[in-house]
């Protein structure tokens, strides 16, 4: 699986704070043995975070998009909204499974605005912007990335996936 990531953050952009949910997220991606293609930081800015996004996107380089951050109440949090701009079709069942683990560590994952959805064939997931809240929601995720991948490619061992193995 190709994986790009997108660090959104102010702060980080203009070298006052080191990014380091971005560098933790390319750690356990590449644990998970999928492949890196891309990173990079951006200023909380909606226009250049949905251009990154539909750039990344269109290109047909990478199977999943991980954002990072501005996914919180702050007025210069426009994560979401960068990525609902770009999307095709949601995938709110990705947002709400982090959500809903997030909720069972802290009360504030109901503050968080993350969203998912599909642009082509790319998959576009918002994390929190904290290094630990970013690879604990990818964590969440990770058990259905490969199959999410494998039905947007059309391959058509994909709806083998729909159940899980039988328990003996």
């Amino acid at each position: 699986m190709r994986i790009a990531i997108l660090t959104v953050s102010d702060r980080s952009y203009r070298g006052e704070r080191a990014d380091k949910s971005g560098p933790a997220l390319v750690e356990a991606v590449l644990a998970q043995g999928w492949h890196v293609a891309a990173t990079q930081i951006l200023p909380d800015e909606q226009a250049q975070v949905s251009v990154q996004l539909a750039a990344w996107a269109d290109a047909g380089e990478v199977d999943v998009i991980l954002t990072n951050g501005g996914t919180g109440f702050s007025p210069r949090d426009v994560t979401p909204e960068a990525t609902a701009a770009v999307i095709e079709r949601p995938a709110p069942g990705l947002a709400e499974a982090m959500r809903l683990a997030s909720l069972q560590i802290t009360p504030h994952a109901m503050l968080s605005r993350a969203m998912a959805g599909i642009r082509g064939r790319t998959l576009i997931v918002n994390l929190p912007g904290s290094p630990r809240g970013a690879v604990e929601n990818l964590m969440v995720i990770t058990p259905v990335l490969a199959h999410a991948v494998a039905l947007l490619r059309d391959d058509p061992e994909a709806e083998a996936g729909h159940r899980a193995p039988a328990k003996s």
